[in-house]
């Protein structure tokens, strides 16, 4: 039987597995991310595996859960998900980071639906979720009140958002701005904004004007003799994250 005459351009799919794999490269220019993707996950999991009441001891622990990662990039944080079962989409406004998220997910023969979307499109479309996903992207956003209302009403009543961002405050700038992007090179100069970080008390305010209900907020603290990120109960000078959750039950 003749096959039937295929649409794929082997040279376009060729870049983008190249692009994907500089994403995935622990050592390439996503390496910040990388180093600090196991802190994240760490309380995204505990986080998730609390509200829903879920054991991270047994096989795909998030079923039958639907998650979004808004800002999802190249999938660093959307895949995990995946795998511990939830049904997962991915979004993110920069549509060159869709076709490199799929091609990895594809290699990794995971199902994640990918989207180059916004929030505020998923809602108007009445999309909802059980958890959001919200990370290192308010403080890109022209409006984070309006942005974090539209993750609220992406989520099911009882649902759970994770946000994270960049503390404002001097050692921020220092460390973010000074020593990421300029001493490090972690980071292309340029990348963030300091008068955009926001506190931690304004996003909490931010949280409850958006109709959401904070419950939660934690520090990612970068150790520069272990070369490793830990969460902290106290230290939220810089990185830190927020869990909140949008009043009502959960089916």
């Amino acid at each position: 039987m003749q096959r039937a005459a295929s649409t794929i351009d082997e040279g376009e799919v060729a870049k983008f597995q190249a692009m994907a794999e500089e994403w995935w490269d622990p050592a390439g220019k996503f390496k910040p991310l990388h180093m600090m993707n196991p802190c994240r996950l760490d309380y995204i999991t505990r986080q998730i595996a609390a509200e829903f009441e879920r054991d991270l001891g047994t096989d795909a622990p998030f079923k039958g859960l639907r998650i979004l990662d808004i800002g999802c990039g190249g999938g660093l944080l959307a895949e995990p998900m995946a795998r511990l079962g939830a049904e997962v989409v991915g979004a993110d406004a920069a549509e060159r980071n869709i076709p490199v998220a799929q091609v990895h997910a594809e290699q990794s023969g995971l199902k994640i639906d990918y989207r180059h979307t916004t929030a505020e499109a998923l809602a108007e479309a009445g999309e909802q979720f059980d958890a959001v996903l919200n990370m290192e992207v308010v403080e890109h956003v022209s409006d984070p009140l309006a942005y974090l209302t539209a993750c609220r009403e992406l989520l099911k009543p009882g649902g759970l958002q994770i946000c994270s961002t960049l503390n404002r405050n001097p050692k921020s700038y220092v460390m973010a701005i000074i020593g990421a992007e300029h001493v490090m090179r972690w980071l292309p100069k340029g990348t963030h904004d300091w008068s955009k970080f926001i506190t931690p008390d304004e996003l909490y305010d931010l949280l409850r004007q958006a109709g959401l209900e904070p419950v939660d907020r934690k520090g990612f603290v970068f150790n520069p003799v272990s070369w490793r990120w830990s969460v902290s109960d106290r230290d939220l000078s810089v990185n830190y994250v927020t869990a909140s959750r949008k009043p009502g039950n959960s089916s």
